[in-house]
């Protein structure tokens, strides 16, 4: 008999989430997908749904959750701008009431739990590339802080637990990233650049498009995911988890247009407040420590992106 771990994803259905949790049941677990369904949908698991080990749980995790499980993947934020500025004080409730709920559960379970963090807590970084060290250069009362702030936050939460009550946690510190289940209306430059070409409307480019990101494919990182969880117990984090091959903005829309055969013109537009004009990961510790680095190209993950999109349109 296969002895099944039984793993509770938070935001399960989400775009990270609904991919987390396909891998999950494709390693042999018992899965319980919970989800508010703010950002998350129903499409992005319904192939799941009905799945003899997979479970599906409506719930907001800014309040408590009683359940029995051995690990916890602690994925519930609205992660981009658009959606994390539509309600910024619910945003730092569910990252800073939500790790409270779920470090609380994996206090009374003794289950291992896994933190969802951000680039983010970087800020508009003075050091580049990233490293875990890197303190940030964070704007705490900027319209971005709802979301970066509550994730530091959260990693505060998350090592008080672990050096108080002892829990096993593990931190990943995610960078930006791309693929099929993305919202198409989430405001990330992916989403906005495929669907602005599929459908012949002007890339709209944030100031010169010379500011820099380091995309790394869903596939990717939910494999960094599982790694880091399954690493030894000395492994905490925070890791750093992305690609660590950076693109300018406007090579990432050159790129789309030319994917997609569009003939849609770039356009310029004024640079958001508090926009980091550079994002990369060092990802040393993760190589090191989880074996882990990206293995699929930029072009690569993009074909599969543009088909997903093509779906949908």
């Amino acid at each position: 008999m296969h002895d099944r771990k039984r793993v509770l994803v938070t935001g399960g259905a989400g775009f990270l989430g609904s991919h987390l949790c396909e891998r999950l049941l494709a390693d042999g677990d018992d899965v319980l997908c919970a989800d508010n369904f703010f950002t998350g949908t129903k499409d992005n698991i319904a192939a799941l749904i009905g799945q003899p080990h997979f479970e599906l749980l409506r719930h907001d995790v800014t309040f408590p959750l009683y359940v029995e499980v051995d690990e916890i993947y602690n994925l519930a934020c609205p992660a981009s701008p658009v959606h994390y500025q539509f309600d910024p004080v619910q945003t730092t409730k569910t990252s800073v009431h939500g790790a409270i709920n779920m470090l609380g559960l994996a206090k009374r379970t003794r289950a291992k739990i896994f933190q969802a963090s951000t680039s983010e807590v970087y800020g508009d970084p003075e050091v580049h590339p990233q490293t875990e060290d890197y303190r940030g250069n964070v704007n705490p009362i900027g319209p971005r802080a709802c979301y970066d702030e509550g994730k530091r936050c959260a990693e505060t939460l998350f090592f008080d637990y672990y050096r108080q009550h002892n829990l096993n946690i593990r931190v990943a510190r995610i960078f930006n990233t791309y693929g099929p289940r993305m919202q198409p209306n989430d405001g990330r430059v992916v989403s906005n650049f495929i669907l602005q070409a599929l459908k012949g409307d002007a890339i709209t480019l944030f100031g010169d498009g010379a500011q820099s990101r380091a995309f790394c494919y869903v596939d990717d990182l939910i494999d960094g995911f599982v790694r880091l969880m399954a690493a030894p117990d000395d492994v905490t984090g925070p890791v750093n988890l992305g690609n660590p091959v950076e693109f300018t903005i406007r090579a990432l829309a050159e790129k789309v247009i030319e994917l997609t055969g569009s003939k849609s013109a770039i356009e310029t537009r004024p640079l958001p407040v508090d926009d980091p004009t550079q994002r990369c990961p060092d990802i040393t510790l993760a190589k090191d420590r989880l074996d882990w680095q990206p293995s699929i190209e930029l072009e690569d993950g993009l074909k599969k992106t543009i088909t997903y999109f093509e779906g949908l349109i």
